[in-house]
């Protein structure tokens, strides 16, 4: 008798219910991991949120709404509300994918394709990093589904929808700009996208379209130069060249899905072996050419692109590049999917959900104790926010209204103050429109670095533009799990509003 799984029978008899568990299950652990192991948000969250608080129709990193929304998210539920709309941008991506999925190849299809995709990094570990890549992977998703609906069924009305959803994309990263040229490619080089241009409805579409994009590109109009300078900055290569770092992150963030293929199709594997097999109706031609021209072509497009410049900019995350990367390996394995070793190939895509959030807890736990790792999410910066805000209340009795200094400490620090103060650019003033050292000097400032020594003498960028400023002791932190690492050691110095200097 061949024994079926657990996760096949629920797969075959209930299927949006896998979905829907294996959707929110990722995204509470995504959410709670951080929300109770971090002690400061990851990656460049505390430059987004210095910047979303001004709310500016763009900056040099690009478009607002990832900015925005992560200003409103931290403003409503602190750094849990940021993770929680973080996952809430997976789980939406999710959604997508199946509601694509289940157009093209049915329910059970479609399920196999989001279970491959926990098998995708991407979606994974650098989800708490909220930021533009994660915002434009639901929307890409969602553009793919409107267009589909709009141009594969020709139902009309859904060129609206796509209008808005490609609007609000460019508005979340520049990256969508892949996915308008591959879709305007489509539409001209197949008979069913000719036939629906045809129709009023994409014409008109444009209008919203604009709508949405016009105050950005009325900013950028006056800010090219400054976003083109911004988005030459990536340093996510490291020592590799740009064009190589994007094709081993994109090889890499599918080493789980390509496991799990493996594994599934039971390679190698002895002649007579028996697998349980899940069905479909046979998909239509152009819906298969639908799915492998959009699961293929944006990864190819963006690598010719950073070959061309020599520049990662906003492809520095592959998230929207990859979202239908397990729909094109399910449209692929066929009609009829056999799934060899079906409870060893459970129990590895339990341990790609499982295992990623545990490893992360442990290494905060215990690295510590192994290593002089200084993980920047266990920086304690509610309590360094905290005692300067503090501390420039009590010596000027006004909030703190600006902090500048070291670019990883300001906006770090910003963030846990409770004034929730202006982050000034002092390295790079351009980028900080809505500040300016006249402003420091007028309302007043912290300004923070890291000290490597008792003398804690002044960076020679702000001795430069503040030549009268007087440093203060070093002060020190602990990390809520110290190990074996040196205390945290700021220095630090405060700039008085002018009417209480005098």
């Amino acid at each position: 008798m061949h024994y079926v799984s657990l996760i096949i029978e629920f797969l075959r008899g209930r299927p949006a219910a896998v979905f829907w568990t294996v959707a929110l299950t990722q995204a509470v652990l995504w959410t709670l991991v951080p929300a109770m192991f971090y002690s400061a948000p990851p990656g460049e969250v505390p430059m987004l949120l210095a910047i979303g608080h001004e709310y500016v129709l763009g900056s040099y990193l690009g478009p607002p709404l990832a900015f925005w929304l992560g200003d409103l998210a931290f403003r409503v539920g602190g750094a849990p509300g940021l993770y929680a709309l973080a996952q809430a941008c997976i789980v939406l991506t999710y959604w997508a994918v199946f509601t694509l999925g289940r157009r093209i190849v049915g329910t059970r299809h479609a399920v196999l394709a989001v279970l491959l995709m926990v098998g995708i990094a991407a979606f994974a570990v650098p989800s708490p990093d909220f930021g533009p890549a994660i915002l434009a992977a639901p929307l890409w998703a969602l553009a793919l589904l409107f267009y589909w609906r709009a141009v594969g069924e020709r139902e009309r009305g859904y060129w609206f929808l796509l209008a808005i959803a490609l609007g609000l994309l460019l508005l979340a990263s520049y990256v969508g700009l892949i996915l308008i040229a591959l879709m305007a490619v489509f539409t001209l080089a197949s008979p069913r996208g000719r036939y629906s241009l045809l129709r009023v409805e994409p014409w008109l579409a444009v209008l919203p379209f604009l709508i949405v994009i016009f105050p950005h590109l009325a900013w950028l109009k006056g800010a090219y130069r400054l976003v083109m300078e911004g988005i030459g900055e990536s340093a996510a290569s490291g020592h590799l060249s740009p064009s190589v770092w994007l094709c081993l992150a994109l090889v890499t963030t599918h080493l789980g899905l390509g496991v799990l293929v493996v594994f599934a199709t039971g390679w190698p594997r002895r002649r007579k072996e028996r697998a349980p097999i899940i069905d479909r109706s046979p998909a239509q031609p152009f819906s298969r050419l639908f799915v492998y021209y959009f699961a293929l072509m944006p990864a190819a497009i963006a690598i010719v692109i950073v070959v061309a410049s020599g520049e990662l900019g906003p492809l520095d995350r592959v998230a929207p590049l990859v979202v239908l990367s397990g729909l094109a390996v399910v449209v692929a394995a066929g009609d009829r999917v056999p799934i060899y070793r079906e409870r060893m190939v459970s129990f590895i895509w339990f341990g790609f959900l499982i295992a990623p959030p545990a490893v992360v807890v442990f290494g905060i736990m215990l690295l510590p104790f192994m290593a002089s790792v200084n993980l920047r999410v266990t920086q304690p910066a509610k309590a360094e926010g905290a005692f300067f805000a503090d501390t420039f209340q009590r010596r000027t009795g006004k909030p703190l209204p600006y902090v500048t200094g070291d670019p990883h400490l300001a906006p770090l620090i910003a963030l846990g103050s409770p004034s929730r103060p202006h982050v000034y650019f002092d390295w790079a003033p351009e980028r900080s429109p809505w500040a300016s050292a006249a402003d420091i000097r007028a309302q007043g400032g912290l300004f923070v670095w890291p000290a490597t020594d008792n003398a804690n003498g002044l960076p020679p960028s702000l001795r430069s533009e503040f030549p009268d400023l007087v440093p203060e002791v070093p002060h020190t932190f602990t990390r809520a799990i110290q190990g074996l690492l040196p205390e945290i050691r700021l220095g630090w110095a405060v700039e008085r509003p002018q009417a209480s200097a005098k």
